[in-house]
């Protein structure tokens, strides 16, 4: 199963960095143990497990070393005894036979796998490097340099938990999701210093602490900063009261960082960094991934649809100073959709055109209004080609408004919307007597 497989790619990885030859058993009980199960706080709940299995007057907070050696060995003696493997003694894999069909198991299959024990020890590795995100979803990445560099934040989060009582335990995919996300920022992450600037933590019912979900979004623009690859594939789960397999999907790196280098670029890489928050909240990573792929299309910002279609009303955008971020981040990931810079100095231009012919008076202002309205209000080419011949005998620079009119024409029909939306955010951007632009 998934999980064993990236316990494996993982182990093979830590045995190389650090001069090691671990077994999978070996590696459980010496490293993985230690670290999450031998104190009075778990980084790791695993449902009917022998590490949560007590004894009558028995608590995780109460057991005394002897006690915890005791639920190891349980759990050792219940891996060597098992014919198959189930999701109490191996994470990732169905439940039981009797409830194999039940809500809570997964991975269920028909085939007559072969599972050998190191599976059962790999597996809750590899559970233990799934990434828990907002919306209740994990991914598990196979690379292995994000792997070794979770397992790097293990040894954080256990500090963090004996340090303070008041932090609860058993969140270690959702620390995951926090620390790779402050490991890949690499103008706040300071190796010599890995805690500093990092503090995941929320106040909690009761006075506890928990750890905040990180967003997806923010996950993927720092993976996309620390590799420089096009494309990395990841399997999207949820394991819970009832389980979810997404399956695998491409995560194209390089689509998610076109509009994240082309903010910085054209606004200057500190305001770039607080539009980070807007990116992808459109929709939510299980919707994005029913297209089958994570890619520039998945970091829509929220509210920009409202702008592109007709289904509705179109509406105009306005451009406000205190929602500029926003207003960039709308501009930028048309841009980005169009996938060709020139597409920005085009649509500008041409916005810049239709200002002057609205300012002209050569028909009227009112009507010289209503004739950009209808230009700008066009969603395709046929309605956008039909409200610029209106105007294209008395608009000066005819030459550049044909160019205009043969680039909307000869575009992929999908790419139209997103032209004709740039040039609206253009115009309501150069309408407004304190912007620059």
């Amino acid at each position: 199963m998934i999980t064993a497989t990236i316990g494996k790619i993982f182990l093979e990885a830590y045995n190389k960095k650090h001069g090691t030859n671990y077994d999978a058993k070996s590696f459980f009980v010496d490293v993985y143990h230690p670290l999450f199960f031998d104190s009075n706080k778990y980084l790791q709940w695993v449902t009917n497990s022998p590490f949560v299995q007590m004894k009558k007057g028995q608590k995780v907070e109460t057991l005394t070393s002897n006690e915890r050696m005791e639920k190891l060995q349980e759990f050792i003696t219940k891996v060597d005894e098992s014919r198959s493997p189930d999701s109490s003694i191996a994470p990732g894999y169905p439940a039981s036979e009797e409830k194999e069909f039940a809500t809570t198991s997964g991975q269920v299959t028909n085939l007559d796998l072969s599972v050998s024990k190191d599976d059962y020890y790999l597996s809750w590795v590899g559970s233990s490097l799934g990434i828990g995100l907002q919306g209740g979803l994990s991914i598990l990445f196979s690379n292995p340099e994000i792997l070794l560099d979770i397992f790097e934040g293990w040894k954080l989060y256990r500090k963090a938990l004996n340090e303070n009582q008041k932090l609860k335990g058993n969140q270690v995919n959702t620390w995951n999701g926090q620390w790779l996300t402050h490991r890949y920022d690499k103008g706040n992450y300071f190796a010599e210093q890995p805690m500093a600037g990092f503090s995941p933590f929320e106040s909690s019912k009761e006075g506890m602490m928990s750890i905040a979900t990180q967003t997806w979004t923010k996950l993927l623009i720092g993976i996309t900063r620390q590799f420089s690859s096009p494309k990395m594939m990841g399997y999207v789960y949820s394991f819970g009261q009832t389980n979810t397999t997404l399956g695998f999907i491409p995560f194209n790196l390089e689509h998610i960082r076109r509009p994240i280098e082309l903010y910085q670029r054209l606004f200057g890489e500190d305001e770039g960094r607080k539009a980070e928050e807007l990116w992808g909240t459109e929709k939510g990573l299980r919707a994005c991934c029913q297209k089958g792929a994570i890619g520039i299309e998945a970091m829509q910002p929220k509210g920009l649809k409202q702008y592109m279609t007709a289904d509705k009303g179109l509406k105009l955008p306005k451009y406000d100073e205190k929602q500029i971020i926003s207003f960039h981040t709308y501009q930028i990931w048309l841009l980005a959709m169009l996938n060709n810079q020139e597409m920005w100095d085009k649509s500008l231009e041409f916005a810049k055109a239709l200002k002057s012919y609205a300012e002209s008076g050569k028909k009227g202002r009112t009507t010289n209004s209503r004739q950009i309205d209808e230009v700008l209000g066009a969603t395709n080419k046929r309605s956008f080609i039909e409200a610029l011949s209106n105007i294209a005998s008395d608009i000066a620079g005819i030459e550049s408004i044909q160019d205009i009119a043969m680039t909307v024409n000869s575009m992929p029909t999908d790419n139209v919307p997103y032209f004709l939306t740039l040039v609206r955010f253009h115009a309501a951007a150069l309408n407004n007597p304190n912007n620059k632009q």
